[in-house]
């Protein structure tokens, strides 16, 4: 199959299966390519905007944090979900601060990527600061995690190791870090 548009599905109707505060389950009739019909099940995600920044030492900011379906504590890039009509840029500058107790006087756009394609429409918009500064912890009432601060190459060990297992931090941190060496603020 030469033609790519020969791949696409057609919806034919969709249902809301689930409606919460972050997410939306639908179920879907779809048409194939070959005419067949069947079912797509999948969730509906207001997108998140991760940022990672980075200190004139060549440190980084990290924070730890359990997350209950893993049932286990996590190191992250600092990140959160879009509020509505909001801008992912102005997300990154929200969540580096609540997060993190940091402002920065740059940051700059990195790209994107589809954690899940197969059962979420989620994108995450990924973002590097520098210039920063520290104005303490502001983390809204429900969330519950530790700064931890690292210098870029020994966060890269941990990946290397599985310390750092999740997935967002793991694209951020090779994504910054080709940006970082392609445009150079500053040598770190």
């Amino acid at each position: 199959m030469k033609n790519p548009l020969k791949l696409l599905e057609r919806k034919l109707n969709s249902q809301s299966v689930f409606s919460g505060r972050l997410l939306h389950v639908y179920k879907d009739k779809v048409s194939l390519p070959n005419g067949e019909k069947t079912t797509r099940e999948y969730i509906k995600h207001p997108g998140a905007t991760a940022v990672l920044p980075v200190f004139k030492n060549g440190d980084i900011m990290l924070v730890k944090q359990f997350r209950y379906p893993m049932a286990q504590i996590f190191y992250e890039v600092p990140a959160g979900k879009i509020d509505h009509g909001e801008d992912p840029e102005i997300t990154g500058f929200r969540e580096l601060k609540e997060e993190t107790g940091l402002i920065a006087d740059h940051i700059s756009y990195v790209g994107h990527f589809y954690p899940s394609i197969g059962y979420t429409d989620e994108i995450i918009h990924i973002y590097v600061a520098w210039s920063i500064e520290e104005t303490g912890n502001n983390t809204d009432d429900d969330e519950f995690l530790i700064p931890f601060r690292i210098s870029f190459r020994e966060a890269l060990k941990m990946v290397e190791s599985g310390d750092i297992s999740d997935g967002k931090t793991i694209i951020s941190l090779y994504r910054v870090w080709y940006w970082w060496e392609e445009n150079k603020p500053f040598d770190i």
